[in-house]
This record gives C-alpha cells, sequence and structure tokens, in this order.
C-alpha cells in the first residue's frame, strides 16, 4: 500500500469483471483517494454498492467523473464513442481517459475526437481475465504477474503515461508500450482468434445432434448430452472460452475486424495442410507440429501466462496462486 495516492479520484465506468476488480485493487492497494464507479446497470450498481468495492456508486455519468484526475472505460468497444460524448463535457482539467479495452485503434477512433482539450488520453489494454463476468467475479489480485499494454499517441503528454503505467505496475502487472496498430495485431492471434475458435467449436457441437438426426438413424448419432457428459479438458478449455461476455466479444470482432480476418484467413490456410496431413497419413508432419506447438506452450506456462488455473491430472481445476 503507498502512503500518497496516486490519484486523488479514479471514476470506472462499468463495473463488470475487469472494472470491479480494478477497484478492488486501488483500493487495496491505497492507489486512489476515492473510487467512483458507475454502470448504466441499476442491478449491478446496487451490487457494487453491497460488495463495497467502490467508495461511491453513481447512476449519473456527469456526477460519476465530476472532479476526477483518471477515467477509465471498462464498457464494451462498441460504446465507447456513446460514452465518451456523454461524459466529456464534465471531464476536469488535465483528467487522464484510459480504458481497459482489447482493441486499440478504436480508442483513437471513437474517443480522441470527442475530448475536449487538456484532457489526456492513454488506452490501455490489461490482459488478464477469467471467463466469469459481473462485479462479483472481482478480484484484487487479476492483474497480478499479467501485461498490461499501453497505446498512447506520440506527443502524449509524458506524465500521464507514466502514472497510467504506474497505476498497472502497482496492481502487479508489467508493462508495455506499443502503437494501437500492432497491439490490435497481435491480440487478433494470442486473443481474439482463440476465442472465435472457441465459439465455432462450442456451436458446432450443440448443431451436431440435429445435422447427425437428419443424415443417420440409430445408434450413430452424437446427442448434445453426450457431448457435455464427455467433454474431457480439450473441450472443457474450449466451453471455458465460449463463456466470455458475448456483447464484450462481438465489438471486439467488429472493431478489430482487418487483423482478426488476417489471422483467421493464416488459420485457415494451416487448418488445411493439417486435413491434408491427416488425410495421407503423414505422421512425421503431424509429430514435427505437435513438437513445435507443445514447447510455444511451455513457454507461455515458463512466462507465468498460463492463468491462476491448471488441470490437475484428474481433470479438476486447481488454484495456482
Amino acid at each position: 500500500m503507498t502512503d500518497t495516492p496516486l490519484f486523488e479520484r479514479v471514476t470506472i465506468i462499468g463495473i463488470g469483471l475487469i472494472g470491479s476488480s480494478l477497484a478492488r485493487a486501488l483500493k487495496a492497494g491505497g492507489l486512489a483517494g476515492h473510487v467512483a464507479a458507475h454502470d448504466i446497470d441499476a442491478g449491478v450498481r446496487a451490487t457494487a454498492e453491497k460488495l463495497g468495492f467502490a467508495d461511491s456508486v453513481h447512476a449519473a455519468l456527469d456526477e460519476a467523473v465530476a472532479g476526477a484526475d483518471l477515467v477509465v472505460l471498462a464498457v464494451p468497444v462498441g460504446v465507447y464513442r456513446a460514452t465518451a460524448t456523454a461524459m466529456s463535457p464534465h471531464l476536469a482539467a488535465g483528467a487522464i481517459v484510459t480504458d481497459v479495452g482489447s482493441v486499440k485503434a478504436e480508442v483513437f477512433r471513437a474517443v480522441k475526437p470527442v475530448l475536449p482539450a487538456g484532457v489526456h488520453l492513454v488506452p490501455g489494454h490489461p490482459v488478464a481475465g477469467t471467463e466469469h463476468s459481473g462485479p462479483e467475479a472481482g478480484f484484487a489480485d487479476l492483474f497480478r504477474d499479467r501485461w498490461a499494454i499501453l497505446t498512447p499517441e506520440k506527443g502524449t503528454d509524458e506524465k500521464a503515461v507514466a502514472r497510467v503505467a504506474e497505476m498497472w505496475r502497482q496492481v502487479g502487472s508489467d508493462v508495455e508500450i506499443m502503437e494501437a496498430s500492432h497491439h490490435d495485431r497481435v491480440l487478433a492471434i494470442t486473443s481474439h482468434l482463440p476465442h472465435l475458435i472457441a465459439y465455432t467449436i462450442v456451436a458446432t457441437a450443440a448443431d451436431l445432434e440435429s445435422q447427425l438426426q437428419g443424415e443417420r438413424k440409430g445408434d450413430d448419432v452424437v446427442t448434445t448430452a453426450e457431448v457435455i457428459k464427455y467433454s474431457a479438458g480439450g473441450f472443457r478449455d474450449f466451453t471455458r472460452i465460449a463463456g466470455s461476455n458475448p456483447v464484450m466479444w462481438r465489438d471486439v470482432f467488429l472493431t478489430n475486424k482487418e487483423a482478426v480476418l488476417e489471422m483467421l484467413g493464416r488459420f485457415s490456410e494451416d487448418l488445411t495442410a493439417l486435413q491434408r496431413a491427416i488425410r495421407w497419413e503423414d505422421g512425421d508432419q503431424l509429430e514435427q507440429l505437435f513438437t513445435r506447438t507443445r514447447d510455444i506452450r511451455r513457454g507461455v506456462v515458463e512466462a507465468r501466462q498460463a492463468g491462476r488455473f491448471q488441470y490437475t491430472e484428474n481433470g479438476d481445476d486447481e488454484a495456482k496462486e
């Protein structure tokens, strides 16, 4: 806990998993003199007040951002423009606006044009999360040993960037600075494409029963109940990812479509090559591929980016601090 807060008043707009976790982390570390929260959902606000992770919870956006020296957008990217437009007239001179979204170029398209002069924009992305959502799902250690990527434009006030970077360091993250366009291409392959594949695989499994019933008879039909009952680690992992917030991911794919489509095209080409190897029983190619990808996975684990949960031999989730 710091002796002097980094910020006098931090306003977090949107208090789901990420927003509520940041509020908890700020309070736990004494990083803000006052943590204010706003959400358009009255039920979410009531839950936040009950849980007590913010010093004040506001129904009115203008009241929430008044006097804040840091405002954090933790809402779906699709509503960035509307939210920024509504709050801009009420921002204090010299305030910093940041965000936690998974797409960064969109921040400059949606937010920057409506901010008043003298307000600093420092887009950010904590590369952390779970498949759960809502204020109940948040916890203060969510960002510990994770990356926080900042994508300020050239010429952004250096002190503003430094303060946002220090906030993320104080809640446990390693900080990286990169260009917004590069961020969006990197995340398209490391995060966006895996989610798209997960949604597709789970949807395929859900459609399998009805499709096969139209093609086959008798015991050769794979039922949805069987898919759920016999889900091993692989399918379980995909269902975990596919359980993420659907509104958030809808907006991610629509606002980062160029990078996602590029990576999806590359993946499709690799998948075709894999199909060919299986068809022609090319075991050497399969083994080489699986060995290379296993080494990459080991690198992820060694870099402590495998997540708070790892799977034990009996298939149960085990917390790994």
